[in-house]
């Protein structure tokens, strides 16, 4: 198995349904060019359950950013200060390591030119 460098992290964060905006405002505010929205459903909890004294609810949005391990700490930062547990989103955060990213080549390399 080949031994890769990761260079990219993928951002996760998962927030009550309608806080997906926020999220993405407090990224680009920390540098992220962009992301993904998808719509979930928390499964194992009734419609609203309370862990630690905050509600939590079944209708989620999941907002996936691909980002530079260089930029992601203030990207997490961000997002957890303006959505994290004690907000009204009640938005977790977590990220995962990316080894193998296509189509932003000209990002990880600018002198690459485009067939």
């Amino acid at each position: 198995m080949e031994d890769k460098k990761c260079v990219y992290s993928l951002i996760m964060t998962i927030v009550n349904r309608g806080y997906s905006d926020e999220v993405m405002d407090a990224a680009r505010d920390a540098g992220a060019k962009g992301g993904t929205i998808m719509y979930a459903h928390g499964a194992g909890i009734r419609d609203t359950e309370t862990f630690f004294g905050i509600a939590i609810h079944p209708e989620k949005e999941l907002v996936l950013i691909l980002a530079t391990n260089e930029s992601r700490p203030a990207i997490m930062r961000n997002i957890v200060e303006r959505v994290g547990l004690e907000s009204e989103g009640a938005g977790i955060t977590f990220s995962l390591p990316v080894t193998d990213v296509e189509g932003i080549a000209r990002l990880t390399n600018p002198e690459k030119k485009e067939e």
